[in-house]
């Protein structure tokens, strides 16, 4: 059986983007999970569905070359559902959230300090605050996946920024 008479050139279409995509940019797109939801695991959960969505809706995209904001647009969807979803995260007998060994080492105190900051605001200065700064999108890009205005990005944005300061004075 000759399988080049069989093949369908949509899912070879599909399969060629979508993985060239993955190569370019899920481990950026993992990292923005990552910080937002703070679980290695979860973080890579959400971006192995976003991108297993764009494969399976590659034929009705409008613009595909407009498939990059849908995968932000999607992995920060799903870090709102995983948040949603979740009872209370893992913590040790002294109250602090459970790590793994090797992200304790990575982590530096003040990294540790400015990432607990930022876990604690609200789902929308959260999203807006690792958009623009993180993830380095302008105030368009972050008002598209979050799906607000510019005007919002900016304030809720401003709020995070202050808000964090406040949290990390306090703490010191």
């Amino acid at each position: 059986m000759d399988y080049a008479d069989t093949a369908d050139p949509v899912a070879d279409t599909a399969q060629r983007h979508v993985t060239a995509l993955y190569q370019a940019h899920a481990l950026a797109l993992a990292r923005l999970a990552l910080v937002i939801l703070g679980d290695h695991a979860a973080a890579e959960d959400v971006v192995q569905d976003a991108f297993l969505g764009l494969y399976r809706r590659w034929d009705s995209l409008d613009d595909t070359s407009a498939a990059l904001g849908y995968l932000r647009t999607s992995v920060l969807n799903g870090c709102r559902t995983a948040i949603k979803r979740r009872s209370r995260p893992a913590i040790t007998a002294s109250g602090a959230p459970l790590e793994s060994a090797e992200a304790s080492v990575l982590l530096g105190e003040e990294h540790r300090a400015v990432l607990a900051a930022i876990r604690r605001l609200p789902a929308r200065q959260r999203e807006a605050l690792v958009l623009r700064y993180y993830a380095d999108m302008t105030e368009e890009q972050t008002a598209r996946a979050m799906g607000v205005s510019r005007g919002a990005v900016k304030s809720a944005t401003s709020r995070a920024i202050a808000a964090v300061g406040r949290m990390l004075r306090e703490g010191s």
